[in-house]
């Protein structure tokens, strides 16, 4: 089997050992730089990686992949699509050829964010392995790959591990402007149109994040029930930001009836709660979404609600609604989970001398 690894980059120097190292055992590899500054192309020409050089004005980033997609040898079993903050586990050429047969696209398990103990709490599956005429990739940003020949098979290799270890200071300022072209482009693509209201709550334009997310919900093609939930999650924190408590919580309810499977709205309205002292409602979201036992596989998921922050504001919940002992009970199942938090840590003195006092 012929495996060729392909990406684009700019001013990643300090990634590119780490990324060849996890690499190398393809049989080629080819890297398109779209105007580095920095010695990026010299170290990968080092490294005996094919380096080609693009710059694009405007940049996008489809016409960057398929640039490099194109420079593939057309030989090729499969290519994989792998940034420069991305690596591939130890093993996974023997894992792919194991479970390979033939398919045109490969999903394998995708870690997207890894906490400080490097335990993966954000994982989904992701599917940038595919072969190499069947695909070109399509929308500025947030690009996917486009089956060309309407042939697509798939086959999901959860051994297959990928992690991402994100540059922190690299900046998003193209995404926005990219994904105004992107909806403009195809103003029907729901998946966009989520990005795009997305991306202006970020940039703190609530308005216009809740009028283009209210646009997601509206489109026919938006039936991806946790997208859907995502996005009224999203207007109820644009309005939780705007002050408008009422809409906010309308809006979060909205998300728990649209994907009651998902933890993920429970906690952000119990953390509204939290916010305004009501703390018998955080005790009742919150032991709600204790319920959901599932953490789905997917990039909707939040951080929040699968690391220890439901513990920790039931245990503050718990205190002011006077029930010591289960408020210790939370604290040390939040410990389990971030045993150096000092805060929680002294949550705990503090309940364990008020239950010894009594």
């Amino acid at each position: 089997m012929k495996i060729v690894v392909y990406a684009i980059c700019k001013n990643e120097s300090k990634f590119v050992k780490r990324w060849y190292d996890s690499v190398k055992d393809a049989d080629s590899i080819y890297v398109l730089d779209t105007g580095s500054s920095d010695d990026t192309k010299e170290k990968l020409k080092e490294l005996g990686v094919n380096v080609y050089e693009k710059v694009f004005e405007p940049f996008r980033f489809d016409l960057a992949r398929n640039e490099i997609l194109n420079k593939l040898p057309l030989d090729a079993d499969l290519c994989i699509s792998l940034d420069l903050d991305e690596v591939m586990t130890p093993g996974w050429r023997k894992i792919l050829e194991d479970n390979y047969h033939g398919e045109t696209r490969v999903s394998y398990t995708y870690n997207w964010h890894i906490d400080e103990n490097n335990v993966p709490d954000v994982t989904f599956y992701l599917d940038k392995i595919h072969t190499r005429c069947d695909y070109k990739w399509t929308h500025p940003v947030h690009e996917v790959l486009e089956n060309i020949n309407h042939n697509e098979t798939r086959v999901t290799i959860k051994e297959l591990v990928v992690n991402h270890y994100p540059d922190k200071e690299k900046s998003r300022s193209s995404y926005l402007p990219l994904l105004e072209l992107s909806v403009k482009e195809n103003p029907e693509d729901d998946r966009n149109m989520h990005y795009l209201g997305r991306e202006y709550m970020y940039y703190k334009r609530y308005q216009e994040a809740i009028d283009t997310l209210i646009k997601h919900l509206s489109l026919k093609s938006a039936t991806w029930l946790d997208e859907r939930c995502a996005s009224m999650r999203f207007i109820g924190r644009c309005y939780k930001n705007l002050n408008r408590f009422d809409e906010a919580i309308m809006w979060y309810e909205k998300a728990i009836h649209e994907a009651p499977y998902l933890r993920d709205s429970y906690v952000e309205l119990a953390m509204l709660y939290y916010e305004k002292e009501d703390y018998l409602k955080v005790y009742t979201y919150l032991k709600q979404a204790l319920t959901i036992k599932t953490h789905k596989k997917s990039y909707i998921n939040e951080i929040f609600s699968w690391n220890e922050t439901i513990y920790d504001l039931l245990s503050i919940a718990c205190y002011y609604l006077n029930l010591l002992p289960e408020s210790l009970y939370y604290i040390d199942k939040a410990l389990e989970i971030s045993p150096d938090n000092e805060r929680i840590k002294n949550n705990k003195v503090l309940i364990d001398k008020i239950l010894n006092q009594n």
